[in-house]
């Protein structure tokens, strides 16, 4: 065959009753499709056999993390294109995609059948997360989703991230920071609607590599107790932290939050962990950091949200991001959060909506790991790289297209009288750099 190309791209076109805005290149070595788009590039018959096999999402996502679809050209600009095509308002595979029902669609079917050569698919790649048993957010479960996530290595970790080693949304004053200037601005930003003082007692919960708690010690004179379920993230942090000459003031701790037993703190920052609580696990979730604050102290719940949907029943788990990058990772509206919040107690008393922000972080983030693309071969497999480019690129463009956002909220718990010690301009967050 020497013309693959047209044919894939004439049975696509009638699948999903429209033009293909990309360029086919199939793995003969044809290409068809407007000229000078982004490339779609299918290097084998097998990522036919996936997609047919698990129409939708994880097909093409399996096809991806083994390499046998790409994108020659700009990645950003193919994935915007495509989501238009395949994917409904709210994230679902759109039904043209699923030929059953319409006769001229099965008969599209067939002839992507006999193009993508015998059954059954391939076998999953190994970086995908097998099928999981168990309760959902039990300890024993939460802890090895966590391990599969940021178990990857720190080497990796610092490549994409960075010197700060943040792994959430930056701060950017200004759109042309440095991504290091715009994580210590987070960072400073949560500390300062915080209102830390020297003395006080931090707990950090999902403190990551140790970068809050380093932070709000050197620079604010706290004291503080982090907590992660990753070793890789405790073993790094603790290295840093004894680096910096903080060891007497900061104590990094394997540990789940639902263990914590020695508040009352003074302050607790919650940054881009919540996302793995769960919704079934969240009321808990609020408890337990309720019963840890002293009366009049402040928690900062820094969290990614989706925007809500008519019926929330039916709210299913992303297939890709549930079996290659967070699994059991559940996002919820921002109001349903900071309801949840309240009905543990808090008083919520600031929301600062920061979801451009991300959009930014995560294009540095790509870029990071664009230029040393060398270097992370050496570190993770080429398909878990390929998995961390898809999901951090697809990720940028779902925040600047408000598919999700990212929320800071600033909780209290009031004293008995109701006295919540905020000044009465929350929004002049007091001491700090600038």
């Amino acid at each position: 065959m020497t013309d693959a190309a047209l044919r894939l791209t004439s049975l696509a076109e009638e699948l999903l009753s429209a033009p293909l805005p990309v360029r086919i290149r199939a793995w003969d070595g044809s290409e068809a499709g407007p000229p000078g788009a982004p490339v779609l590039a299918i290097r084998s018959r097998r990522a036919l056999r996936r997609l047919l096999w698990k129409p939708g999402e994880l097909g093409l996502a399996r096809a991806w993390v083994a390499g046998e679809i790409d994108v020659d050209g700009d990645l950003y600009e193919a994935l915007d294109l495509l989501a238009g095509l395949i994917w409904e308002r709210d994230g679902d595979i759109k039904d043209a995609v699923h030929p059953v029902r319409d006769p001229k669609l099965r008969a599209a079917a067939r002839g992507l059948l006999k193009l993508g050569g015998p059954f059954p698919p391939p076998p999953a790649p190994p970086e995908e997360l097998r099928r999981r048993t168990g309760r959902l957010h039990t300890k024993r479960r939460d802890k090895e989703a966590i391990s599969h996530h940021y178990d990857v290595g720190n080497d990796f970790y610092s490549l994409v991230l960075g010197p700060s080693m943040v792994y959430s949304c930056a701060y950017f004053l200004d759109p042309d920071s440095t991504l290091e200037d715009a994580q210590r601005d987070k960072l400073d930003l949560i500390a300062r609607k915080l209102d830390l003082q020297p003395g006080q007692r931090l707990l950090d919960v999902g403190c990551g590599w140790g970068s809050m708690a380093i932070h709000a010690a050197r620079t604010y004179g706290v004291h503080v107790t982090g907590v992660t379920l990753s070793t890789e993230q405790a073993a790094f942090a603790r290295k840093r932290i004894a680096e910096e000459g903080l060891a007497d003031r900061i104590e990094i701790r394997v540990q789940d939050y639902r263990d914590v037993r020695d508040g009352p703190y003074d302050a607790i920052s919650s940054i881009g962990m919540a996302e793995h609580v769960g919704a079934v696990q969240y009321a808990e979730y609020a408890a337990d950091l309720y019963a840890l604050l002293k009366p009049g102290g402040r928690l900062l719940n820094h969290q990614i949200a989706r925007r809500p949907i008519a019926d929330e029943g039916a709210y299913h788990v992303d297939e890709f991001i549930d079996s290659y990058v967070f699994p059991d990772g559940e996002l919820a509206p921002v109001g349903r959060t900071a309801g949840l919040l309240e009905e543990a107690g808090f008083e919520v008393r600031d929301l600062e909506s920061i979801r451009e922000h991300y959009a930014l972080t995560l294009r540095h983030w790509v870029a990071n790991l664009e230029k040393h693309r060398d270097a992370a071969l050496r570190m993770v497999t080429p398909g878990r790289a390929r998995v961390w480019r898809l999901y951090m690129a697809a990720s940028a463009l779902s925040f600047e297209h408000n598919k999700i956002g990212v929320n800071q909220i600033l909780a209290v718990r009031p004293t008995d009288s109701g006295a919540s010690g905020m000044p009465l301009r929350s929004r002049v967050w007091s001491g700090g750099s600038e």
